[in-house]
């Protein structure tokens, strides 16, 4: 579980392969990304929050802390 998450990711286009490195959102999931080489609108995999845990080589902050997917098990304890 890592306690300051790494906040950049490389996001890489699955239709084109183009790579940006991107900075996470650490308060919501981002679920549409738009490529800006070929214009995809990317969204998240079946199974992930996020097009960063689908699509970047670092996961999002929530997933890295142990949180689950964009919280989802610090929300689940809240309830």
């Amino acid at each position: 579980m890592a306690e300051n998450p790494i906040l950049q990711s490389r996001l890489t286009c699955p239709h084109c392969g183009h790579k940006k490195t991107e900075t996470m959102p650490t308060d919501a999931c981002q679920w549409f990304y738009e490529c800006e080489q070929c214009r995809s609108l990317l969204k998240p995999l079946p199974g992930d929050c996020c097009v960063f845990c689908s699509y970047g080589d670092v996961p999002c902050p929530p997933v890295q802390t142990g949180l689950g997917c964009c919280g989802t098990a610090e929300r689940a304890q809240n309830k």
